[in-house]
């Protein structure tokens, strides 16, 4: 793999020669996985990632208390089909994993069809396609089958056969840390518990698992941790386990459904003026702004993370919002659904958001009563009278105004509505021009 560029001022200006590719690839080795909120499928996954990065693969037994939750038992799937009494093959988990609903128990016996009825589960408006379903918490069992193939069925018996085992295990997650020159930490996570999802989120385990090894190449201020974590389960898993730790996490983003040619919106923290959700109104992905949501208390994990016990500043980030996009928990979301070129500029969006993270820092005028002559300094064009000014000559008189101590660059940047990558480059040039200083405290300036 080519080595990423780096500059000077620390940030990636680009990824890998064939980043899109790469990731897609990775996407690729996810997507026939089956994954649920325990079992192989998870371990499988997180092995593959850690050929990439070095995971931290942790195991939290079943039965185990987990705040208002208890580890639910191992689930173990190994085949799953219906048939006709003459024997034909109606549905079979083998042909797509989302024909079996997840954590469904052992089931083998005959029934008619008005009794297997009950546990099929179609999308009539979508009937090409088959959805995706979960019972993690209610012992039952089901099927998933396109509309049409239902339609289809006839009145009659059929054999119902699933061979899963409920029995006592753990669950898994994956955990990466990479440390930073300071104590503050950026929490990045994804979750890892969806079946053959491309978009869902095969697409944010790539992304964040690539992002881990760009950054371990790296020094950088904050200490990076990146979770692979089963949904709602999982987040609490490690919320129990690292109470301790929470207070050093000054900013975080939950990745999910990141690969689509869709938006991208963010949905904001529970606070809600977190730096995070104001770094993400400066950001763009593929020339676009971010659609920006209001918090809410459903979604992903951020759910778990945002609870008023924890209160964290972490907000929900993806191309295409969850439900909105009619390839959603669908076998539609599939390899054709994702593409390179997407991964890529998600990638690259939240490599932006870092450099930000990483680059913002408090400036204060070493010269405030009036405005410094910047000519002289090589800063301003020598010939006045021009009916426009430049935008670097514009982030210039915007820093300078706004560096009393109190305002950091990414401040500066929203307030002025100009790139902050202008910003920052207007306020390295005044400190090497001795314009600017640097505030006390602006390293460890909490969210």
């Amino acid at each position: 793999m080519n080595e990423v560029p780096r500059v000077d001022d620390g940030i990636v200006r680009e990824g890998p020669a064939d980043l899109g590719g790469e990731l897609h690839a990775l996407v690729s080795r996810l997507f026939p996985i089956c994954r649920s909120i325990t079992g192989e499928g998870v371990r499988e996954t997180l092995a593959i990632l850690s050929e990439h990065i070095d995971i931290a693969v942790r195991e939290v037994p079943s039965g185990t208390p987990v705040f208002d939750w208890t580890v639910p038992q191992e689930w173990t799937v190994r085949n799953a089909h219906i048939r006709t009494a003459s024997g034909r093959v109606v549905v079979d988990f083998a042909q797509s994993n989302l024909h079996l609903v997840s954590y469904s128990e052992p089931v083998a016996r005959r029934m008619p069809l008005s009794e297997l009825r009950a546990h099929l589960h179609t999308l009539p408006d979508q009937p090409d396609l088959i959805p995706y379903r979960t019972s993690y918490y209610r012992r039952d069992w089901g099927f998933c089958m396109r509309h049409r193939d239902y339609l289809a069925l006839e009145e009659g018996d059929y054999d119902v056969f699933i061979d899963t085992t409920l029995a006592d295990g753990s669950l898994t997650y994956g955990e990466v840390f990479l440390p930073g020159t300071t104590e503050r930490e950026v929490l990045l996570t994804a979750h890892i518990c969806h079946p053959s999802l491309a978009n869902d989120n095969c697409s944010g385990l790539a992304v964040l698992t690539l992002l881990a090894r760009m950054l371990a190449g790296r020094q950088n201020r904050y200490g990076y941790r990146f979770l692979f974590a089963p949904g709602t389960i999982g987040a609490l898993c490690w919320l129990a386990g690292n109470e301790d730790r929470l207070a050093g996490i000054d900013h975080s983003l939950v990745v999910s459904c990141i690969g689509d040619a869709g938006g991208p919106v963010y949905k904001r923290s529970r606070r809600g003026d977190a730096m995070i959700d104001r770094v993400m109104e400066s950001v763009r992905c593929a020339g676009r702004k971010v659609t920006m949501l209001d918090f809410s208390p459903y979604g992903y994990d951020e759910r778990q993370f945002c609870s008023p016990g924890f209160n964290l500043p972490v907000g929900l980030l993806q191309r295409s919002a969850f439900g909105t996009f009619p390839e959603y928990h669908t076998s539609a979301d599939n390899l054709d659904l994702v593409r390179p070129d997407h991964l890529a500029s998600s990638f690259r969006m939240i490599t932006d958001i870092i450099d930000i993270l990483e680059t913002d820092w408090v400036p204060l005028n070493l010269s405030p009563k009036g405005e410094p002559q910047l000519g002289r300094r090589g800063l301003y064009s020598a010939t006045g009278g021009h009916k426009t000014t430049s935008d670097i000559t514009m982030a210039y008189l915007w820093v300078l105004n706004l560096a009393d101590g109190s305002h950091g660059l990414l401040d500066i940047a929203s307030r002025s509505g100009l790139p902050f990558a202008d910003i920052a480059y207007a306020a390295d040039r005044l400190k090497q021009c001795g314009l600017l200083g640097k505030a006390e405290d602006s390293v460890n300036r909490q969210t």
